[in-house]
């Protein structure tokens, strides 16, 4: 008689996974990190919504002027300012709101005097239409100040912001509408203090 071969029976179970080499983990893990890095700087990079799209155009000691796009509402406006007296009274620091220290060397504090135009045509950001304007040249102050949008003035604790150009020696025209003037000691109204969203489309 012959003896008949023995056939191996497949085994019934999942074959064993092959563990991931040691190279593949670690692109996989590179990609991963990757990808939670960009997305990560893309949130905190985000853009506030809750105030309009703005930029700061020049700077010149404690004169900021600024610039938001053609289509900026006066309430939109009056929504940064806003900000801008919000910072005044909580931190009264202005960095992140992208200006410089405008008196960096006083012991009392680096934004202690601050003058901030707002623009809406960025032709009057320029830095040399700054100079010329903080130097008095008759030919710019006029016409630059017409241009104002809107202002946010601090000097030590007290404070203004508006409507249209500053007040000169305090005399409100009737191209300017003041928001607010007080101290940065005094409460902030609710308004200011929850600012509602009426942004428009970020830069």
């Amino acid at each position: 008689m012959h003896e008949q071969a023995s056939v191996p029976t497949p085994s019934s179970g999942p074959a064993p996974k092959k563990p991931l080499d040691t190279v593949v983990k670690l692109a996989l893990s590179v990609f991963v990190g990757s990808f939670a890095l960009i997305w990560g700087g893309m949130y905190l990079s985000r853009p506030d919504r809750s105030i309009p799209p703005y930029s700061v155009g020049s700077q010149q000691g404690h004169l900021v002027a600024t610039h938001v796009p053609p289509a900026t509402t006066d309430q939109q406006i009056e929504t940064l300012l806003n900000r801008f007296r919000k910072v005044g009274h909580q931190t009264h620091d202005f960095g992140n709101m992208k200006v410089r220290p405008t008196t960096p060397d006083d012991p009392g504090g680096r934004y202690r005097r601050i003058l901030i135009y707002v623009f809406n045509d960025d032709g009057w950001t320029d830095p040399e239409v700054l100079a010329k304007y903080a130097a008095g040249d008759a030919a710019v102050v006029t016409e630059f100040e017409k241009s104002v949008r809107g202002y946010y003035w601090l000097q030590e604790q007290d404070e203004e912001g508006g409507i249209g150009p500053l007040p000169k020696a305090g005399v409100p025209s009737d191209a300017t509408r003041v928001l607010f003037k007080g101290r940065v000691t005094d409460p902030l109204p609710v308004e200011a203090e929850s600012e509602q969203d009426t942004s428009i489309s970020p830069l």
